[in-house]
């Protein structure tokens, strides 16, 4: 299962960009892992209007700091895909090796960091040649990664040693590490850079994070194996992949306000710095849901390919 099990059955069931225009949120880039495809969805009508052909299993996205290129994970494959997002065509492929699956882009900078699950490693990627620039050593099983919105630090979610790698972009190296919950797999960062977000499927908790002090500032309880979350509002919003729901939480007050009936294995989360609506990839149901972040419900939903997962950073 997601989350909680070897990357095998993990894949069986994971940049935000400061000064980015909010204009360009009209779509959502849906990776379907079992289909082996992007779904391309038009936001506004809540509907695909293209599917693009991948192989590999597609599971993390990330998208370039001007949202014109999209990069793709595809771990069976053990490879980047580049695809040019307005013309909805692949543009190149970079053959990695191992397990690669969460992935980031930097802000300002043409580099992209994929997480191999395998090596325990994050890979540094020359987006502009897209050859391997350099690697990093992490935890065991890197999973979600996050770039602070200046550009200099990476955090990486190793899940199996139940911590958070604190990356020094500049150095290309691990400058601290942080213990949080068991067996962290999604990481958000703020909008400010002061605190990051980890969904542990392991303990069924997030842990918080001061990013400065290198220390905790706290946890929630949420719904069962969270895998991702997004914040919007003043508010957290955590997909519960074993319960169907989104767990919200006060992003001050770290209180539970409310817990959202949502699908069948609810999995990647983003929320669109347009509106704040945000938006759920549903792996079991093939949709793609929107929340309305003040209502906090379901406002409308849209079919996607099989197995939607969009692990990263999906909407333009």
């Amino acid at each position: 299962m997601p989350g909680s099990s070897p990357l095998s059955c993990i894949l069986a069931f994971a940049l935000a960009f400061a000064g980015a225009d909010a204009v360009l949120a009209q779509e959502a880039l849906v990776t379907n892992q079992p289909a082996d495809s992007l779904s391309i969805v038009d936001l506004a009508q809540m509907k695909t209007v293209a599917e693009i052909p991948l192989s590999g299993k597609p599971a993390g996205i990330a998208l370039s700091p001007d949202r014109a290129t999209a990069y793709v994970t595809a771990p069976e494959g053990r490879a980047l895909i580049e695809i040019d997002a307005a013309s909805h065509r692949i543009k190149r492929r970079l053959e990695l090796g191992g397990g690669p699956l969460g992935i980031a882009a930097h802000p300002t900078r043409s580099e992209v960091y994929v997480a191999d699950w395998y090596t325990h490693k994050i890979v540094v990627v020359d987006a502009g040649r897209l050859a391997v620039a350099a690697e990093i050593t992490v935890g065991q099983s890197p999973s979600g990664l996050a770039v602070t919105p200046d550009g200099a630090l990476l955090l990486s979610a190793d899940r199996d040693s139940d911590q958070v790698s604190v990356v020094d972009l500049a150095m290309r190296a691990p400058v601290a590490t942080i213990k949080v919950g068991s067996r962290p797999f999604g990481i958000t960062v703020s909008d400010d850079g002061a605190r990051a977000y980890t969904a542990n499927v392991g303990s069924d908790d997030v842990t918080v994070i001061d990013i400065a002090k290198r220390r905790l500032v706290g946890s929630i309880k949420v719904g069962r194996r969270p895998y991702a979350i997004a914040l919007s509002r003043g508010k957290g919003f955590v997909t519960d992949q074993y319960g169907g729901t989104v767990s919200v939480f006060d992003a001050e007050t770290l209180a539970i306000v409310k817990t959202i009936d949502a699908c069948d294995h609810p999995e990647g989360i983003e929320q669109s710095a347009a509106d704040g609506s945000v938006y759920v990839a549903c792996w079991g149901d093939n949709e793609l849901l929107k929340i309305d972040p003040v209502a906090l419900k379901v406002t409308a939903k849209a079919e996607v390919g099989d197995g939607p997962r969009a692990f990263g950073k999906f909407l333009r």
